[in-house]
């Protein structure tokens, strides 16, 4: 059995890791996770492990991601499950923290970006973005890594992370990692859990319709009349991006084209 990753609560303790990491000429890559982990994390914890020394890992969710307090409050708290899944994929470290200990002034001070971050998701999700840059930015802070890893299936919060780490010359490098799907084709996700039966055998024509459709007014049309609530499938460059709602749930996915 592997060995379980040690469990911190405190950034303090983490940069006294970090400390004698870098006394020992030790590489470090960090994978920064909200929890309710699933193969797709595990898939970045490996890439870590293969290419440094050391692997750490977060759980935090980020009250400042979440469009509603009750969709916050609803989100899955596993700890045990993904410290169970870590060691099988060979993180040493988590940092668990508690909102106080990632926000010690609350949210008087975020980071913003003033284009991208409004158009597709951010179009949709006001305020999102400047979330998650504002956490990413605290925790490549206290991560001090080598390297980051970050999912493509995010597309639009890696292009974000990158940017931010070019402007404000931050020293880690950012990875990106494919997408993991499911055997039929469905982007894995946190979120797929919430899926009814019925939503989840529909999920696939997702990214069917996304890989398929000629135009992207041709996918909104097929997804809609399949039963999707479309927020938006846009062309940008050579990809693909869609988000769209099955009830209460949330998908995005994007492909090559």
């Amino acid at each position: 059995m592997a060995a379980a990753p040690q469990v911190i609560h405190t950034v303090a303790e983490w940069r006294a890791f970090r400390a004698a990491h870098r006394a020992a000429g030790r590489t470090v890559g960090f994978v920064p996770t909200m929890g309710a982990l699933h193969e797709g994390h595990a898939s970045l914890f490996r890439a870590a492990r293969r290419e440094n020394d050391v692997v750490f890992a977060t759980v935090f969710v980020n009250p400042m991601q979440f469009d509603e307090q009750q969709d916050f409050d609803k989100y899955p708290r596993t700890l045990d499950a993904d410290v169970a899944l870590m060691a099988e994929a060979g993180v040493d470290v988590v940092l668990a923290p508690s909102v106080a200990e990632m926000y010690p002034n609350g949210t008087d001070y975020t980071v913003q970006e003033a284009t991208f971050s409004r158009e597709l998701c951010g179009a949709h999700r006001p305020g999102h973005f400047t979330g998650m840059l504002t956490v990413v930015m605290k925790l490549l802070q206290i991560a001090d890594a080598d390297r980051a890893y970050f999912g493509e299936k995010d597309y639009q919060q890696l292009q974000l992370i990158r940017g931010m780490v070019q402007a404000f010359f931050l020293p880690t490098q950012i990875v990106p990692c494919p997408i993991v799907r499911e055997a039929d084709g469905l982007a894995m996700s946190s979120r797929n859990a919430r899926l009814s039966p019925a939503e989840r055998s529909l999920a696939p024509l997702f990214n069917q319709v996304l890989r398929n459709a000629r135009t992207p007014e041709v996918a909104r049309a097929e997804l809609e009349a399949a039963g999707f609530a479309v927020d938006y499938v846009e062309d940008r460059g050579d990809r693909r991006f869609g988000a769209v709602r099955l009830g209460a749930t949330r998908l995005i996915d994007n492909v090559a084209r």
